[in-house]
């Protein structure tokens, strides 16, 4: 079997209608030997800085010397993004041998094994196979009932920021939702939280009181801003460093303050992981589609929120990058996101929009979203392609201009392509 072929056998397994709940992988598992029982964690989760948080955890683990693994999702152009070691993603002929292997396996059972099922042993095996020493393995949806919690205590328990998202799924207040994604908190591992409003960190708390679990909350009012520009950002963290980090958006200092805090976390259980490493590993440090500038004259940002709360830390990057200056915006967006107000926070930013058609069952169409922008007092463009889109946002922006490309995931992997980056 082929990477591609198994790639399309699993997208087959979809999990919609199917009761949440962590039997399924836990079954699909035994059945492939329990890989995941021979492996050591970093379960991170949260609804926005996790995927940042993952990948500037493992560029620090690997500069360490250590064999790291990094599951995530979703990816933004080839599924073998989901699956990396130290840094390169899974070669086809693995994934194709090692697909074919689990889906014979999730096929045999009663209830057979989802998607995400199916993924998520994948990455288990492989990552099983590459002898990794720790493997930083990205929450998919929520945390207590997610396929990654099959996985015995971790190292250490992450939660970065959390926002309204998935309330069907896993409630329509924070502090709910937080007492899902408290689920990844075990007895034996150390937890680590992203600062943020009380009623989150009290669920946390309480729940890493239960477990007997200590808690590191990371210290915003200890990170000293030295620099922020284009080319990156320098910064002091509870009075160490300097540490930079390529990664734009201040937001993306946040995030790495859970890295830095996650690193003291392992440490104290024992792994050595010289200060260079996190200093060179969080400069190396890459995090495609997030505030990503890809382009000069004009400048091109790209960028994955897909969430009030995302487009909001959008915004501030934005104009603190960029002050009095107005914008391109190529967007898309999915029809059951809060549109409206992700929208409001680039709004006021926008000299102009085009817009395209995510390649989703759920988008809201490119002309749909060009009338909405129309009725908000905005110029805006409909487009009948990505590629279509891109060229035309290229030949509206002059070279002083900046482009923005931002509102859907399902999007952003396309663009990249185009522009020749992946």
């Amino acid at each position: 079997m082929t990477g591609q072929e198994a790639v399309e056998l699993i997208h087959q397994e979809a999990w919609t209608g199917r009761t949440p709940g962590l039997t399924r992988i836990t079954e699909l598992l035994r059945r492939l030997g329990d890989p995941h029982k021979s492996l050591k964690f970093v379960h991170i989760t949260g609804t926005n800085g996790k995927g940042s948080t993952a990948a500037m955890v493992a560029s620090v683990l690997t500069r360490a010397g250590l064999k790291t693994g990094l599951y995530t999702s979703p990816h933004l152009w080839r599924f073998h993004e989901r699956f990396q070691v130290n840094g390169q993603p899974i070669p086809d002929q693995d994934l194709g041998r090692i697909g074919e292997r689990v889906i014979k396996a999730g096929r045999e059972m009663e209830d057979t094994a989802t998607e995400f099922d199916l993924m998520t042993a994948l990455g288990m095996l492989y990552f099983q196979e590459a002898g990794c020493d720790l493997v930083v393995l990205e929450v998919g949806l929520g945390g207590r009932l997610d396929a990654t919690n099959v996985i015995p205590s971790p190292e250490v328990a992450v939660i970065t920021n959390i926002g309204l998202e998935h309330t069907q799924e896993l409630g329509n207040t924070r502090a709910l939702i937080a007492a899902e994604k408290s689920g990844i908190i075990k007895p034996g591992c150390s937890a680590v939280l992203y600062h943020q409003s009380r009623e989150v960190e009290e669920v946390v708390e309480r729940a890493c009181r239960e477990a007997g679990v200590t808690l590191t909350v990371t210290a915003p009012d200890t990170l000293e801003i030295l620099s922020s520009g284009r080319e990156g950002q320098v910064f002091r963290y509870r009075g160490e460093g300097p540490f930079r980090i390529s990664l734009l958006g201040d937001y993306q200092t946040f995030n790495a303050t859970v890295a830095i805090d996650i690193v003291k976390a392992l440490r104290a259980r024992g792994w050595t992981i010289p200060d260079e490493a996190l200093k060179r590993g969080l400069d190396r440090a890459v995090w495609p589609a997030r505030m990503e500038l890809v382009r000069r004259d004009p400048d091109v940002i790209l960028d994955g929120g897909h969430n009030p709360q995302c487009m909001e830390a959008l915004s501030q990057s934005l104009r603190q990058l960029y002050p009095d200056r107005k914008i391109w915006f190529l967007t898309g967006v999915l029809a059951d996101k809060d549109y409206g107000a992700m929208f409001e926070q680039i709004i006021p930013l926008a000299k102009g929009f085009v817009t395209i058609t995510p390649d989703s069952p759920r988008a809201m169409t490119a002309q749909d979203l060009a009338a909405y922008m129309e009725e908000k007092g905005q110029r805006a463009v409909p487009c009948d392609s990505t590629r279509q889109g891109v060229e035309t946002v290229l030949e509206l922006a002059s070279p002083e201009d900046v482009v923005c490309i931002c509102g859907s995931l399902y999007m952003i992997g396309e663009v990249r392509h185009i522009l020749g980056l992946c």
